[in-house]
């Protein structure tokens, strides 16, 4: 076919992609080949593509596309997370688009506008994850809340209830007001803000007075960043070895502007030097002042309202959206002569991850799983190597975290979601308006049944009909599980291994090999699902953990949207094609190190693509000869050689999952080993005239060959460009089936390494001699050269290269040094150019005199640091071997020039 001028990347990624979904190439069966299995981090049905997406699935698709060359059964498994408080939240405001409000709907009703919302929204980011290439098997595309995967949340629920696993209990959450739900910890994202310190006033109960006898001391001053709370105030708490208030023992004080009387309490938990030293107490609304208060047994007194207002037990305020009442209880304070003093201050402040909504501390019955018991089998995986975090940097974070495991809140008080399988009713048939108790049922059959066998098995006069009225009172908890409750068992439920815990799928594919990730999420997913694995199957879900880092500006700042810092993923792919950002995202992102990205990565990448189709245009020009020798077997011996070497070197950083290293090794191989030299070495003389090239058949065939294994070595990289050559006529006729896609890794070659290394100082060779052409501007004449040999390479064998690459116009051997020649050297090898026809003798003597003059100031100063004996003794090996380096660098470099000055004068 023939090849256009440039590379149109969206041409051949909009082509080659139906064409390898039409043809099946992502598809996978069990079969007797390896498998290898990745399964998606499910992204949020509510998301849209992002730098982060972008990064984890170019690592994903490098992986799974890698595997697929190398003859393995490659299974990437697609889907979504339900993601319940985001959808909720988007649900909600579709429906107040609408002029409908949640509150007028039933849960049926509000279900039905979620799936609605959800099949019109939640395949978006999948469809964009296309454009980047990503070859996952979509056949097996799961989501969250698909009826087998809710069902398999619904009977682990019921399960680890069975093992005492989960409780049901009032207990301190993180409380969202503007989703109305619980969150867990790792859902908080901790800020640090500007507030305001208010001072306030608590007046002591006037019977005591007389104690006092101090003007003022009426009164003890409490600083809160949280005035609005104080009409849930239980006590005031000092440290009891304090002498500033010793008076203070066994007082009591007034709340301002309500005047409630709350006792003052003795807890050396108040450190005395912070603040004032006195600490208002408010269980309702702190984790440690309700574990202050269960020790002291305090009333608890909540005074918000769900979605952060303030309800009648306020007193005053009521209605009032929190923030609001902190402004207003101000005013009301300092009113009220009760306001000391205000200063500013910044302290951390927890937001919801998903509404951005500051979190309440809130007293809550919740639904809890046990999770210390669960959390050593799981910390033991990865201690023992049988998961291996990458980088393992992450392990002591994994320990301390699973060392200090606490029990998770798993009910969230929302109806997008798979609903707790609770059930609640009348504790006696005859008493309807009574006590309620539960049992565990996966329907309401279930649950009738259960409930009518507990009631008849009670002692007491009733009937069938007064069992049946209390069947009627049989309702389900409200709440829904947490999403994470049904993404830790993704690796198993997208097999269906709860359903069929031994179909074949689960039993090919299952444990996975590996999974791609951020650190953020290495708890509260990574964890649990190497939990869950051990739970339900005995066995890890996954054999290695790839933890990618953070996606930040050149700034170092976090991409995000609020900050306008981060691009559009699907931008960067329109403007510089889907390879060359993958390549540009890859060329820095390090396992578990952030990427400082920089959108020049991405014109890098668009770069390196078109310097393979322009490598491609030039041997496509060429056309074969065979009345040509072949004068290049030495070109072509090196290149095989180097090929074999970088293949290696590649195999190794995939195996320590060294992504990055393994591309620079790829693009350096293609970029200087092919493009640079060996397409430079071999390529025919231009002959003015001629459209093609002529150039032996065996130098040709040699060349279409490693271009062919340069294709497969660079398509997990740059999958489009690469399938797009590799349909060229250049390499034969292709069958439907023969794709770049699937065509199998080159195999490590054996290595002349002597051929290797003395090819490099062959290059360093044509480097200098083109560094002298360029410093002493001589236009592109033939020179001669001059070699005095010291290594013991034989230089004659590449004598064609080194005489085509250099322009030379002969090469000879000396044993003497020559006068009145430019000399340099290569290792111990000295080559000498006599340019005294070329160059300005003068001019060149001054500019070796300015050159060894800073030479030997250079060498002075290292010397004087050598010989400093505090230097000698304090620093570090490296460090003194670094600077004898650059000793005998001087030295050397200051004999070459003061060669070439005493040539001169010849």
């Amino acid at each position: 076919m023939s090849i256009s001028k440039t590379y149109q990347p969206k041409q051949a990624e909009d082509k080659w992609y139906s064409y390898w979904m039409e043809n099946g190439f992502f598809r996978s069966v069990p079969d007797e080949r390896e498998p290898y299995t990745i399964v998606i981090p499910p992204p949020n049905v509510t998301g849209v593509l992002h730098m982060g997406h972008m990064l984890n699935n170019t690592i994903q698709d490098v992986l799974i596309r890698r595997a697929r060359m190398k003859g393995k059964n490659a299974c990437w498994v697609p889907g979504t997370d339900h993601a319940s408080i985001a959808t909720e939240a988007k649900v909600v405001a579709m429906l107040k688009e609408r002029g409908i409000t949640k509150k007028d709907l039933s849960r049926e009703e509000f279900l039905t506008y979620a799936w609605e919302w959800k099949e019109k929204y939640g395949g978006i980011i999948l469809e964009q994850l296309k454009k980047l290439g990503a070859s996952c098997d979509w056949e097996r595309t799961r989501f969250t809340m698909d009826p087998d995967l809710s069902e398999a949340v619904i009977d682990t629920f019921i399960h680890l209830y069975k093992k005492d696993l989960i409780y049901r209990g009032i207990r301190m959450v993180n409380w969202d007001p503007q989703g109305k739900t619980a969150v867990s910890d790792e859902e908080v994202i901790r800020k640090e803000v500007n507030q305001k310190l208010y001072y306030i006033k608590y007046k002591i109960v006037e019977p005591y007075l007389e104690k006092f006898q101090e003007p003022n001391k009426d009164y003890l001053v409490i600083a809160t960043t949280r005035p609005e709370t104080i009409m849930a105030d239980a006590a005031i708490c000092i440290n009891p070895n304090d002498e500033r208030y010793l008076h203070l023992h066994g007082e009591k004080v007034y709340i301002p502007l309500i005047n409630r009387e709350i006792p003052v309490i003795l807890d050396e938990y108040v450190t005395m030097d912070f603040g004032t030293g006195c600490l208002k107490v408010t269980p309702a609304h702190d984790l440690n002042d309700y574990e202050l208060g269960q020790k002291h047994n305090l009333p608890v007194i909540d005074i918000l309202n769900d979605d952060g207002t303030l309800n009648e037990k306020a007193t005053i305020l009521v209605g009032e959206d929190r923030f609001a009442a902190r402004k207003k209880i101000a005013i009301l304070l300092e009113e009220a002569g009760a306001l000391d003093k205000v200063e500013d201050y910044k302290s951390q402040v927890g937001y919801s991850e998903r509404t951005n909504a500051v979190i309440e501390p809130k007293l809550s019955m919740q639904w809890f799983c046990k999770m210390e018991d669960m959390a050593k089998p799981a910390l033991d995986y990865v201690l023992k190597g049988d998961i291996k975090l990458i980088p393992d940097k992450f392990t002591n974070t994994y320990r301390h975290w699973m060392e200090n495991v606490k029990d998770w809140c798993i009910s969230r008080q929302l109806w997008w979601g798979q609903r707790i399988p609770v059930w609640y009713g009348p504790h006696t048939p005859w008493d309807l308006e009574g006590s309620e108790r539960f049992e565990i049922a996966k329907t309401k059959e279930e649950a009738d049944a259960l409930f009518t066998n507990y009631y008849k098995s009670l002692e007491g006069d009733f009937t069938e009909h007064t069992i049946g009225l209390a069947l009627k009172r049989i309702h389900q908890d409200e709440d829904v599980l947490d999403t994470w409750f049904s993404s830790w068992l993704w690796p198993i439920s997208v097999f269906d291994g709860f359903k069929d815990p031994n179909n074949e799928e689960i039993n090919y594919y299952y444990p996975t090999n590996d999974l791609v990730t951020a650190p953020e999420i290495l708890f509260f997913w990574v964890a649990r699902m190497i939990m869950a694995g051990h739970e339900f199957r005995g066995e890890i879900p996954f054999k290695n953990v790839y933890l990618t880092g953070i996606v930040r500006d050149k700034l170092g700042r976090k991409m995000s949207k609020s900050l306008g810092n981060s691009p559009d993923p699907l931008h960067l792919i329109e403007k510089y094609g889907a390879d060359g950002v993958r390549v540009g995202m890859l060329l820095s992102s390090p396992a578990g190190n952030d990427l400082m990205f920089d959108e020049g990565h991405c014109e890098q990448g668009r770069n390196f693509a078109n310097k393979i189709w322009n490598a491609f245009k030039l041997v496509k020009g060429w056309e074969i000869d065979d009345s040509l020798v072949n004068t290049n077997q030495v070109a072509i011996q090196w290149f095989s050689d180097r090929f074999n070497q970088a293949l290696s070197e590649i195999e190794d950083h995939f195996k320590q999952y060294r992504l990055s290293d393994a591309l620079m090794t790829t693009y350096k191989l293609v970029w200087d080993d092919f493009c640079a030299w060996y397409l430079e070495m071999i390529k025919p003389a231009y002959q003015q005239g001629v459209e093609k090239q002529a150039i032996d058949r065996e130098t040709y065939t040699a060349t279409v060959s490693y271009f062919e294994n340069i294709l497969k070595i660079l398509h997990p990289f740059t999958p489009f460009i690469t399938e797009e050559l590799w349909h060229d006529e250049l390499f034969g006729d292709r069958t439907s089936t023969d794709c770049c896609i699937v065509a199998l890794m080159p195999s490590i070659g054996q290595i002349d390494a002597r051929l290797v290394t003395e090819m490099e100082s062959v290059k360093q060779l044509i480097t200098e001699i083109r560094n002298v052409r360029n410093t002493k501007q001589i236009p592109k004449d033939k020179l001669p050269l001059a070699i005095k040999v010291n290594s013991g390479i034989d230089y004659k064998v590449y004598l064609p290269i080194i005489s085509k690459l250099g322009n030379l116009e002969e090469v000879t051997f000396t044993e003497d040094k020559i006068a009145g020649a430019v000399s340099y050297r290569v290792g111990t090898d000295e080559f000498y150019m006599v340019l005294q026809n070329n160059i300005d003798v003068d001019a060149e003597r001054v500019k070796l005199l300015a050159e060894l003059k800073y030479l030997e100031g250079f060498l002075k100063a290292i010397e004087a640091k050598l010989q400093n004996e505090r230097f000698m003794q304090n620093a570090k090996p490296e460090v003194v071997n670094n600077e004898l380096k650059k000793k005998a660098d001087a030295e050397t470099k200051i004999r070459i020039v003061k060669e070439s000055l005493d040539g001169l004068a010849n």
